[in-house]
């Protein structure tokens, strides 16, 4: 049952001309107190969520973006913040991207946000996809042999770190605690200090191709996982779930279809579909105009890619639509009812899944973000029981 409802913000400011037509992405750049402007709007988002009884708010982790798109570069402080001026909703860290940390750092600041928060500060890691970003923090992507292997290090250092009263680590690219004498005596190991209050750290990753090492590696860890696509029948959500059930298999557990994940979609609720697509196609567009060249879009060719990029070419081009994402099941789009009655079927279809974030397009303005969250909490929630109520956060 369908009971926690997330939405994502990748941290996206206010803009115009978007769409395939519109600016390229390349070519936007943003005075420095516009991009600030990213804070506030979470903050609204997030204070808005919080009255409207939504589960947990995540926010993106991304560096180096004078085109706006993706501002927030600290996930934990803007978590310890939001947690400030709202009451119950969860923040969740969507995602640190651990190649770009070292992992005690990650794992110390996490814990600081987890004893602050009392709890309210989901933590999440990923390997990361802006070769600006990772790069330039001097870790791989390019090589993702290289970034696979710096990641899952990483995580198993952040393990252990949270969960022994002391540990130590040797592998290809740390050795913790590096051989040095300390005030008398040989360091063999670490504390991590502080240490999360709440163990075992509840922790999210994103699902993009699901290969059975990236399946396995999480359920080792009891990792949860964010996945979209599409949740059409056959489509790739669904390979992944089945995937899913047979790493949890291999370890011995058996879960339901769709438990331990979460299911993400775009959404944009209207008077009718129709509307729904006139109005959000421009959103979805500009959404593909960022993402597209990162090859998070699996099934673009080269020359799509290079017609995008062209606002001359691309309004008539073969390119992926709005129409195209809500068959598949990408976007939710339509009226509230419709939009009930698709969730309601994938309750049927998933009976372990317990949450799905539903998020906004790269580009939607702060006032229609506003408007379409309320829409959401009002007209949709009430749905699904206890739909509308998010959990208490834990005593500090």
């Amino acid at each position: 049952m369908i009971t926690k409802f997330d939405s994502l913000f990748a941290g996206h400011v206010d803009m115009d001309n978007i769409g395939y037509g519109g600016t390229p992405v390349n070519q936007r750049r943003f005075p420095n107190e516009h991009l600030a402007t990213a804070f506030d709007k979470a903050q609204a988002m997030a204070q808005l969520m919080d009255r409207l009884g939504f589960n947990t708010f995540w926010v993106a982790e991304h560096h180096f973006q004078p085109e706006g798109y993706e501002c927030i570069p600290n996930t934990l402080m803007m978590a310890v913040h939001l947690a400030h001026v709202t009451q119950r909703l969860k923040l969740g860290c969507g995602f640190n991207i651990a190649p770009m940390w070292h992992p005690l750092r990650l794992a110390e600041d996490f814990a600081m946000a987890d004893i602050l928060t009392g709890g309210r500060v989901t933590f999440g890691v990923g390997r990361g996809y802006h070769t600006r970003e990772v790069e330039t923090f001097g870790a791989p992507l390019l090589d993702q042999v290289a970034n696979r292997e710096l990641f899952e290090e990483q995580v198993d250092i952040i393990f252990k770190a949270f969960n022994q009263e002391s540990f130590s680590h040797k592998g290809k690219y740390y050795t913790l605690p590096p051989e040095v004498p300390y005030r008398g005596y040989a360091l063999k190991e670490l504390t991590l200090v502080p240490r999360p209050l709440r163990r075992p750290v509840e922790c999210w990753q994103p699902i993009q191709g699901g290969t059975p090492r990236a399946l396995d590696f999480m359920a080792k860890h009891g990792i949860q996982g964010v996945v979209g696509g599409g949740s059409a029948e056959g489509g790739a959500m669904h390979k992944v779930v089945l995937g899913w059930q047979e790493a949890h298999a291999r370890l011995g557990q058996q879960l339901e279809l769709g438990e331990r994940l979460s299911f993400g979609f775009h959404f944009y609720i209207a008077d009718s579909r129709e509307q729904g697509i006139r109005e959000a196609g421009k959103y979805y567009e500009e959404n593909m105009k960022v993402f597209g060249p990162l090859r998070l879009v699996r099934a673009l060719t080269e020359e799509q890619i290079d017609i995008m990029a062209d606002p001359v070419r691309a309004p008539g081009g073969k390119l992926p639509r709005i129409e195209d994402a809500i068959a598949a099941g990408g976007v939710l789009c339509g009226t509230p009812e419709q939009i009930v009655e698709y969730i309601k079927a994938l309750e049927t279809r998933y009976p372990g899944l317990d949450r799905i974030s539903v998020s906004l397009s790269i580009g939607v303005p702060k006032s229609v973000a506003l408007e379409q969250l309320e829409r959401f909490g009002t007209e949709v929630m009430p749905a699904f029981q206890r739909g509308t109520v998010a959990e208490p956060a834990l005593a500090g």
